[in-house]
């Protein structure tokens, strides 16, 4: 999924981003209240994870005007308040679901399973491309109907593709989208990924779903010859 966390906390926020992105997510992040408003409503995400107390707007602001704009995105609410009116506050905002802190980062994860098989902007559960299916709740993969062993890692590379089928992209681009910002990569962990892929997406001979742009990047699409 493609999740944005919004929190000011800049050592939370780092904790969710690695604890999200190691689930095999697309993680993006903002620090105030006006940007994750902003990003929230031109991102496209799945879910948001939301803190109430924020600089320059609050959670609940953001989620009313998200909701005024008829933005479904399923939102988690994160908050230090513990009241039960603080509570219905929130999911009266349009928020829906509500964690206090502090959290363990497995009922986070098992929330964000929840309010987002639940929400009904969550309607496509599966990524096709010809023979290879995705499987967004269950984070499975399978082609021609047989399961495909992936890591957390591997998953997340397919549904990037998946999504940009069809386009060039770069490895500074899939750099950008799967790895945490501050975290530096080895200088052929894109290719080895992406030949671990091929076998992998590959196991009985099928053609191979992702091409080599010699010199650019690769190409996610329609079965393609490849050495």
């Amino acid at each position: 999924m493609k999740i944005l966390v919004v929190e000011d906390d800049a050592r939370l926020a780092a904790v969710l981003r690695r604890g999200l992105a190691e689930s095999g997510h697309l993680v993006d992040v903002e620090h105030d209240g006006v940007r994750g408003q902003s990003t929230a409503i031109a991102g496209g995400y799945d879910a948001i994870i939301l803190d109430v107390m924020l600089p320059q707007r609050d959670g609940l602001s953001v989620v009313r005007e998200m909701r005024r704009r008829e933005i479904g995105t399923p939102v988690l609410l994160l908050t230090s308040r513990d009241t039960v009116d603080d509570t219905i506050e929130g999911l009266d905002a349009g928020a829906d679901d509500y964690l206090r802190k502090p959290f363990v980062f497995r009922e986070l994860d098992a929330r964000l399973r929840s309010i987002t098989r639940r929400s009904d902007s969550a309607s496509q559960k599966e990524l096709r491309r010809g023979d290879l299916v995705l499987d967004l709740a269950a984070r499975t993969v399978s082609r021609r109907g047989m399961p495909i062993q992936l890591t957390a890692r591997e998953i997340a590379f397919v549904e990037y593709f998946m999504l940009n089928a069809g386009l060039l992209l770069t490895r500074r681009m899939i750099e950008d989208a799967l790895w945490e910002p501050w975290r530096e990569t080895e200088s052929n962990v894109i290719e080895v990924y992406v030949r671990r892929l091929r076998t992998k997406l590959s196991p009985n001979g099928e053609p191979n779903l992702i091409a080599t742009i010699r010199g650019a990047g690769y190409r996610f699409g329609d079965a393609v010859q490849h050495p």
